[in-house]
This record gives structure tokens, C-alpha cells and sequence, in this order.
């Protein structure tokens, strides 16, 4: 039966989710070069158009409808055919069209945080194939092998739990950037020039759109207005929380001082980190898991990418792979039945390893998915165009050789 409030509530929460793709591009936008600007916002906007006409077509159908293996849904709902105002198999007291709205969202924003590792060098053309051919290949086998109806990773199989998208969402982009950005290569005098965030502000204020509508990504994903809601939303908060909290220690140790940009990246790491168990674990245990993933992602974003040498531009696998790792484990650690039955069992901590085991094999599996897809789409994508721009092209900047715009024009006497 339809509840109104239930309908309302998530409706609501999937335009909260929405917004986030506005504010990641601001956030992205804000710590590359002015030079950039354009087409690293523009690179988050135009998923907006792409993501939703696929998944009206045939990303929720081939999420959520049917079951092929456990691995993939069908084309039963193709078009949204069939899916309407009545309750659908996912919710009993919303329409079947808002979860497929309140999902749409996630199918956005995923793949534009994939675009932070490759800031600055890939041609656009590239990008819009790749991106089209990762959410076939990727995105929408894991959304069903976590969430669908007897998917590989959940009921049908390993029986682990992901609340609003660790795996689906983080992991699975995270490594993906991480592939991609190696692939591509380092950006034109990565070693030598000093890349610094040309406006902070916009960075600071897309990390608090980025907050706003991670309530509605976490506490939505209940998908009804309840106890579970309340308890995802108080969850995210707190692990957000100390995170800000950790990350500007760890700025104070390293550096000496606190700073803005540590401040917006830290906050960003703890919404990542709770989104596996943001449903499942206790409040106190969201604190130690935000606590925790701060210095988890520091050590990687500002020790081991120099180590290894790759170019992860603006840190998507340092932050959303590294903290949706940390996450999916957190909640094999703290995870409780009695906070939701979806958890076959309780954490470790708690003295049962079978959702510990589930969680790590879980992650070990879209690493898997993520790099083999990623490598496919990387080939199909060369078959149409070069993945990366000239070095005329780069050194210019891809707002002029991309789009033929800029985000500071000049003007006489004032720039």
C-alpha cells in the first residue's frame, strides 16, 4: 500500500541526491587550474543528460528487473515499461517509479567521480564514450549483483550488505579512476610545476552541497520515512564529523597548520566511509570509523600516490576507493542484525565473522569488476578516439580547446 509520507520522503531525499552532481562539480572545479575549469565542471554536467536517458532506457531495467545469473537484471522494464504508481518489488509503500527516481541519481553521480582522476588531460569526446560504456559494463551489473533481486554480492549468493552504495557507488569508481588515470598518464609537468587549487571557496562550498545531499543519499536509502532514516542520518553526521575533525590533526602534524581544503576533503572521506554501514552499524561506531578514515586517505593521497608515481588529479581513488574500502570493512566489523535485519549477521566485533568475510569478499570482487571493465571500456573507447588530448591542447587548456570557453574571461583593465 502506498504511503504518502514514505513517497514524499524519498522523492525528496533523490532530489538531495541530485544536487550532489552540481556540487561535486564545484568541488572539482574549484581545486583544478583556471585553465580547467570549465571542463572539469563540465564533466559532472553532462552526466546529468547522459545518465538519466540511459537509465530511463535501460540502466534501471537491466539494475533491478529480472536476474540473469545473479550478475545482470533484463530488459523487462525497458523504457520504464511497466514501472509506475504502484509499489514495485524493492519498496512496499512507494511507487515503483520513485525508487527507479531515488536510484537515477546514484547512476549520475557515480561515474562524474571517476572524472577527478583524469582532470586536465582527457579528451571530452573520450570521456562521454567511456563513461556511456561503463555504466553498461560496470555500474549497472554491480547496482544488480548488490542491490537486485537475488544479485551475486547480496541475497542471491555472498549475502554482504552495502547500504547506499560502498561498493556500488565508491569502490567501484574509485578503482576505476585509479586504472584510468594510470592508463592515461601524468599530467604535462606533473613533477615539476606546482598544481594548486586556483579557488578554494568553491571547493569549500561544493563539499557542503556534497554534505547536504548526502543525507538524503544515506538516510534515503531506507526508503521510507523511519527509525532506519533517522538512525542513517545521524550516522552520516557523525562520521562526517570526526573526520573533519581527524583530517585537520593530521594537517596540524604534518604541516603545522589546519586548512580549508584538508577541512572540505576530510568531511568528503567520512560521508564515504559511513555509506556502506550508514543502515547497519551502531551511532558510536560512526565516529570511530569517520576517526579513522581520515588518516587511512592522507597517508594514501599525500605518501603512497608519490610513492607509486600515478596521477590521480584530484584524488578520486584516495578518497572514494580508500574510504569506500575502509567502509565496507567497518561494517563487517560493527554491522548489527538488530539495527537492520538486512545484515544476516553481526560484526566482528560483536564475535561473528561470517559478515566480516562477506564484506572483504565483496570488495575483493568489484576491485575485480571495476579494473576488467574499466581495461574493456579503455579499449572500445580507443577504437572511436584517442583517450587524451595534444600537449598543444593541455598546455593551453582544455576550457579553450575543448569547449571554446572560458571561466574567467578578461575584460579591458580587469581580469
Amino acid at each position: 500500500m502506498i504511503d504518502t509520507g514514505n513517497t514524499g520522503f524519498v522523492l525528496l531525499c533523490a532530489a538531495f541526491v541530485f544536487f550532489m552532481t552540481p556540487g561535486l562539480s564545484l568541488f572539482y572545479g574549484g581545486l583544478v587550474r583556471r585553465k580547467n575549469v570549465v571542463n572539469t565542471m563540465m564533466s559532472s554536467v553532462f552526466l546529468i543528460g547522459v545518465s538519466i536517458v540511459l537509465w530511463v532506457l535501460f540502466g534501471y531495467s537491466l539494475s533491478f528487473s529480472g536476474n540473469i545469473g545473479g550478475i545482470i537484471g533484463n530488459l523487462d522494464w525497458f523504457g520504464m515499461n511497466g514501472v509506475g504508481m504502484e509499489p514495485g518489488p524493492y519498496a512496499d509503500s512507494i511507487p515503483n517509479l520513485a525508487f527507479a527516481c531515488f536510484q537515477m541519481m546514484f547512476a549520475i553521480i557515480t561515474p562524474a567521480l571517476i572524472t577527478g582522476a583524469t582532470a586536465g588531460r582527457m579528451k571530452f569526446k573520450a570521456q562521454f564514450i567511456f563513461m556511456i560504456l561503463w555504466s553498461f559494463i560496470v555500474y549497472y551489473p554491480m547496482a544488480h549483483m548488490v542491490w537486485g533481486q537475488d544479485g551475486f554480492l547480496g541475497t542471491g549468493f555472498l549475502h554482504s550488505v552495502d547500504f547506499a552504495g560502498g561498493n556500488v557507488v565508491h569502490i567501484s569508481s574509485g578503482v576505476s579512476a585509479l586504472v584510468l588515470c594510470i592508463i592515461l598518464g601524468k599530467r604535462e609537468g606533473y613533477e615539476k610545476q606546482s598544481y594548486r587549487t586556483h579557488n578554494i571557496p568553491m571547493v569549500a562550498f561544493g563539499a557542503a552541497v556534497l554534505l547536504f545531499g548526502w543525507f538524503g543519499f544515506n538516510a534515503g536509502s531506507a526508503l521510507a520515512a523511519d527509525g532506519l532514516a533517522a538512525h542513517a542520518f545521524m550516522t552520516t553526521a557523525a562520521s562526517c564529523a570526526a573526520a573533519i575533525v581527524t583530517w585537520m590533526l593530521m594537517d596540524v602534524i604534518i604541516s603545522g597548520k589546519p586548512t580549508l581544503i584538508g577541512a572540505a576533503t576530510g568531511m568528503v572521506a567520512g560521508l564515504v566511509a559511513i555509506t556502506p554501514g550508514a543502515g547497519f552499524v551502531p551511532v558510536w561506531s560512526a565516529v570511530i570509523i569517520g576517526a579513522l578514515v581520515s588518516p587511512l586517505c592522507y597517508v594514501m593521497i599525500s605518501f603512497a600516490k608519490k610513492k607509486f608515481g600515478y596521477d590521480d588529479a584530484l584524488d578520486a581513488f584516495g578518497c572514494h576507493g580508500i574510504g569506500g574500502m575502509w567502509g565496507g570493512i567497518a561494517t563487517g566489523l560493527f554491522g548489527l542484525s538488530s539495527i537492520n535485519s538486512v545484515a544476516e549477521w553481526d560484526g566482528l566485533v560483536f564475535g561473528d565473522w561470517h559478515l566480516f568475510a562477506a564484506q572483504v569478499l565483496s570488495i575483493v570482487i568489484t576491485i575485480a569488476v571495476a579494473i576488467v571493465g574499466t581495461l574493456i571500456c579503455v579499449a572500445i573507447t580507443r577504437l572511436f578516439t584517442p583517450l587524451r588530448v595534444s600537449q598543444r591542447e593541455e598546455r593551453v587548456g582544455l576550457d579553450i580547446s575543448e569547449h571554446n570557453e572560458t571561466a574567467y574571461p578578461s575584460f579591458n583593465g580587469l581580469d
